[in-house]
């Protein structure tokens, strides 16, 4: 069994008098991809955002490695990358041009990078196009390729396929598959989307309310609450834990 490579503990995350977080802890393991799955609202994006260090917590840690998001986050943006579920495109770039000012600015090899980049994306010819003339589809995989070209040891993809139609959703699950296995990248997910959460993740943590009510493996899952599907045990681990 891998190592712990990020360990969430007891975070909590107040908004003025709303508590967003509740004191939720989880571990993710080396290379493995790890759903944070549940409905709008339940805190799946402001854990994504303290662990990318964009936010601190009220109270509570994420350790990366050995590294603090609160006490060390230089050092951590320069080991994660994030893609936001509403990210945008610089519109007057091509798609080539956009992957080489992310290459160049993160200071890693700029031609390598772009290489990378251009694999990911998979959008070939158009890749020479303004950004502009994208679909939402072609701009989400190029910001996929944004957010995986440099290698980052930990990837943060909140809501990947958000918004998208079932052709590019396929895509875009299977170039993160495929990427996670080439370079054993770990990844932490978002989705409110049990399909691609089961087809995806080798571990998946049910988040509801600001809580995490389970953690498991999605066979482990719905086995648990004798589900057909993670819809259905969700369903049920929600109804259980209000009990």
């Amino acid at each position: 069994m891998s190592e712990n490579f990020v360990r969430v503990e007891n975070l909590t995350k107040d908004f003025g008098k709303r508590r967003v977080l509740k004191g939720i802890s989880f571990n993710v393991r080396k290379g493995e991809i790890f759903g944070l799955i549940g409905p709008n609202g339940a805190g799946k994006t402001t854990t994504l955002r303290i662990i990318a260090t964009l936010l601190k917590p009220t109270d509570g840690d994420v350790i990366i490695g050995s590294m603090s998001v609160i006490k060390d986050a230089r050092m951590v943006r320069e080991i994660i990358s994030y893609l936001p579920e509403e990210a945008g495109v610089y519109e007057r770039l091509t798609g080539i041009e956009f992957l080489k000012f992310f290459a160049e600015i993160s200071g890693s090899n700029t031609n390598e990078a772009i290489k990378r980049g251009i694999e990911i994306s998979g959008l070939g010819e158009r890749l020479k196009d303004k950004t502009k003339e994208y679909s939402k589809g072609m701009r989400r995989r190029l910001l996929l390729a944004r957010t995986l070209m440099n290698l980052p040891k930990l990837a943060l993809l909140d809501e990947p396929t958000s918004g998208l139609d079932v052709q590019h959703a396929v895509q875009i699950r299977q170039t993160i598959k495929n990427y996670r296995e080439k370079y054993e990248t770990t990844i932490i997910l978002s989705s409110h989307n049990m399909l691609e959460v089961e087809y995806l993740c080798d571990r998946v943590a049910f988040i509801n309310d600001g809580l995490i009510i389970n953690i498991g493996t999605p066979k482990e899952l719905k086995e648990n609450y004798n589900a057909e599907n993670l819809e259905d045990a969700f369903l049920k681990a929600v109804s259980n834990f209000a009990k």
